[in-house]
């Protein structure tokens, strides 16, 4: 059974999606109508914008949906999903590809997303910190037990876990987390605490965004980063993605239940190659690929 994942935040370079819409005239269609939606040159920025530029929030986030969105649009029949998941942002270009949602509302939630969560981080200094080398209770209970807000944020792989909170409260957990002898446990260069508590301003907001768009019967399974089971209730799905902005990104758990439930091949649809090695630290032996149009 073949498992689509979609990339989130972090994977953005120069020149992203222009061999897309070099390639196909429906890439370009969708490509011109983000333009327009989003009320500037998002396809400039993405083709010729500097790291920094690619970087803002308001940039970063609808530009990784459209390489993924727009990839999996233009493979055509090639394009055959058993199951899908997104990491992080990474859910709302799964759900576009598997028919839950129409492309344009997931680009103007894309885009509701990254300026709601860029408004929680102007509210308070926070962070992020990458943990590898511990058991991932061990880093819970690090988070438990540090005063002030630091929660676990991203289980990506077996001894890797990002961490989210307070700036004081990370730098903290950091310190203790060295102690309890993780390899490594460093700040990672985000604007803000993202699957924390501090993002719930911009939960409420996205909320009443998600909740007034329609979400249809799904093509096949989506594997949420909130539940990580087999969903395709269009109500259940909606509800998984209000509290993702909260909630912790469960990548480990996710892909472990995409395999236990048949996947034998994972394919990454849009830019870098990060969900393919996170598969591979889970099963060394797994058949992995990178989604393209030829």
């Amino acid at each position: 059974m073949k498992a689509y994942v979609f990339p989130g935040q972090g994977a953005q370079f120069t020149g992203m999606g222009k061999d897309l819409y070099d390639a196909s005239e429906k890439a370009r269609e969708l490509f011109n109508h983000a333009n327009e939606v989003l009320g500037f040159d998002i396809t400039k920025i993405m083709f010729e914008g500097t790291p920094d530029e690619l970087k803002q929030t308001k940039v970063t986030q609808p530009a990784i949906f459209l390489h993924s969105a727009i990839l999996a649009e233009v493979m055509g029949d090639s394009f055959q999903p058993d199951m899908v998941a997104g990491h992080s942002l990474g859910e709302l270009s799964a759900l576009v590809a598997n028919k839950t949602l129409a492309f344009s509302d997931g680009l103007q939630l894309v885009s509701k997303r990254a300026q709601a969560m860029q408004k929680a981080c102007e509210l308070k200094p926070s962070t992020m910190a990458a943990v590898l080398g511990l058991d991932d209770n061990v880093v819970e209970e690090v988070c438990q037990n540090t005063d002030g807000i630091v929660v676990a944020a991203n289980y990506n792989c077996p001894g890797q876990l990002v961490i989210s909170g307070e700036i004081e409260a990370v730098n903290a957990a950091c310190e203790t987390l060295k102690e309890a002898g993780a390899r490594r446990a460093l700040l990672l260069p985000v604007g803000g605490a993202f699957h924390s508590p501090l993002m719930e301003p911009a939960r409420e907001e996205l909320a009443a965004a998600i909740e007034s768009t329609q979400f249809s019967d799904p093509a096949c399974p989506i594997y949420q980063n909130v539940s990580t089971i087999a969903v395709t209730d269009p109500s259940e799905i909606k509800k998984n993605l209000i509290f993702q902005l909260t909630a912790p990104v469960k990548w480990t758990q996710s892909v472990r239940n995409m395999i236990a439930d048949g996947a034998d091949e994972f394919i990454e649809v849009g830019p870098g190659k990060v969900l393919q090695g996170l598969v591979k630290k889970l099963d060394r032996d797994m058949k992995t690929e990178k989604a393209s149009i030829s």
